[in-house]
């Protein structure tokens, strides 16, 4: 399937959502901000991008959305989760609130905020599989990864911690601790894209 024919949404609740947006349009992909289901049956894949997760998951709820979300998830809709996204995407959550749900589309255990607060953002050059030079990551308040499932794959770590995973089978899930929205490097977006082929 080719970037031209493919229609990917953001979920624009809340968090980085345009600047997702700008590098998909970069690759040539139609996109929507999806805020509504409406806007979800519309989509062939969709990206949850980071903010603060709590928050998303209580506007998943308030608009609608988390049902046909999960029935999209459980049918192999392909999707990418940036920081809060992968919290939402992962299976165990810690340090989260009781009631914040995620959806399980990926087999890994997370820590929100688990590289710090704010103040402890910094950024990396890192090495990722499949890529042929380093990636400039950009870390905020940034979930660390504390269990990798059977079927996950992870394509870089920084200080030996996945930092980029990726499910070996099935369908196909991408999701990432750091911001690849705030670089001008869509490089990660096309591993995403080229998944769904």
């Amino acid at each position: 399937m080719s970037n031209s024919s493919l229609t990917v949404g953001v979920l624009a609740l809340q968090g980085a959502f345009a600047r997702h947006s700008e590098a998909l349009e970069r690759l040539g992909v139609d996109t929507i901000e999806v805020r509504t289901p409406a806007h979800l049956a519309e989509v062939d894949a969709l990206v949850l991008p980071g903010g603060e997760s709590t928050t998303m998951s209580k506007l998943l709820d308030s608009q609608g959305l988390r049902d046909p979300l999960a029935e999209r998830l459980d049918a192999g809709m392909g999707v990418f989760g940036t920081c809060a996204g992968m919290i939402l995407l992962a299976t165990d959550v810690s340090d989260g609130r009781a009631d914040q749900q995620s959806f399980g589309a990926l087999d890994i255990g997370v820590r929100r905020n688990g590289y710090g607060r704010q103040i402890d953002s910094f950024e990396a050059d890192i090495p990722v599989d499949g890529l042929d030079g380093p990636f400039r990551a950009v870390f905020i308040r940034a979930p660390v990864v504390e269990r990798l499932g059977d079927g996950v794959e992870v394509l870089a770590s920084v200080e030996g911690i996945p930092v980029l995973c990726r499910s070996a089978a099935g369908a196909p899930v991408l999701v990432a601790s750091f911001h690849p929205e705030l670089t001008d490097d869509d490089r990660l977006h096309q591993l995403f894209l080229d998944q769904l082929a």
